[in-house]
């Protein structure tokens, strides 16, 4: 069985789906829930259990620009690289962005510029793990959540980058 919350945020609607002990995925709109929703097996049962609380707390602080760093348990499962990517990811400060090929080279992989997207694509727990703040190495906004370069965007504002 999974347990969920949601809380309301600039970006909408989000949920956040916990197993007993970690929060393993954040949906950031209703057609992602949706989908999820549709692809799970397991129960999905509405909870207020002391992570999600905490989780939805955290998140909160971090719209209201009180929270800079977030500190869950998180699990995701991926390849080692997948795992790497990030791990790079939690390792970027508030406010400030890197290039795929920045974290490509944090990583040991300089020539897999096109793996960091992928591994940021399949990234579970967008916003505690800022794929956001990953931009092109033109500065330009690219790929979001699929197609949600706006939701990228409405982030990094809020965390003071000039877009």
């Amino acid at each position: 069985m999974l347990l969920y919350n949601m809380m309301n945020s600039i970006l909408g609607t989000i949920y956040i789906v916990s197993n007993d002990d970690f929060i393993i995925k954040v949906l950031i709109d209703e057609e992602q829930w949706i989908e999820f929703r549709e692809k799970i097996k397991e129960e999905l049962v509405y909870s207020d259990t002391q992570l999600l609380q905490e989780a939805v707390t955290q998140l909160k602080e971090y719209f209201s620009g009180d929270r800079k760093v977030f500190d869950l348990p998180l699990y995701q499962t991926g390849t080692d690289f997948q795992r790497k990517v990030w791990k790079s990811l939690q390792n970027i400060p508030y406010g400030n962005t890197l290039s795929y090929l920045d974290i490509a080279e944090s990583v040991n992989s300089p020539k897999a510029v096109r793996a960091v997207g992928q591994a940021n694509r399949r990234n579970n727990l967008p916003i505690i793990v800022p794929c956001h703040r990953v931009i092109g190495k033109n500065n330009s906004l690219t790929g979001y959540a699929g197609n949600k370069i706006d939701l990228k965007e409405k982030l990094l504002q809020l965390e003071g980058v000039r877009i």
